[in-house]
């Protein structure tokens, strides 16, 4: 139950970020473009697990990409608020495909996997 509620919690995410860039009119071919930017943290598996957990955990926590939509929104500097309008998005959308926050212990060990 508590896994589907966070697929369901992903898609409206996904959903809704997808609604407020259509609403601002921005241009669909960079939403497509850098939709899956965020992944490119994973290269921090390069040097161990612990380093690659912490860094693609920072790219994948709604805090940063919030953070990033507010002062987009505060500051009126829509630079800000494309970037973290897409990457909540792929947040939201790695939600809905059940992919989560990694474990120091292994790239596939998530927050997402016991539940």
């Amino acid at each position: 139950m508590v896994k589907k509620m966070i697929h369901l919690e992903g898609a409206i995410v996904f959903l809704a970020m997808i609604y407020i860039y259509s609403f601002y009119e921005f241009k669909w071919w960079i939403f497509i473009l850098f939709l899956f930017t965020p992944d490119v943290s994973m290269i921090g598996y390069i040097a161990d697990n612990r380093i690659g957990a912490i860094i693609y955990n920072l790219c994948h926590t709604y805090t940063v990409s919030v953070l990033a939509i507010f002062l987009g929104v505060f500051l009126e500097f829509q630079v800000f608020l494309i970037i973290g309008l897409i990457w909540t998005a792929h947040i939201g959308m790695d939600r809905l495909c059940g992919f989560g926050l990694k474990y120091k212990t292994r790239f596939k060990d998530t927050h997402l996997q016991n539940l």
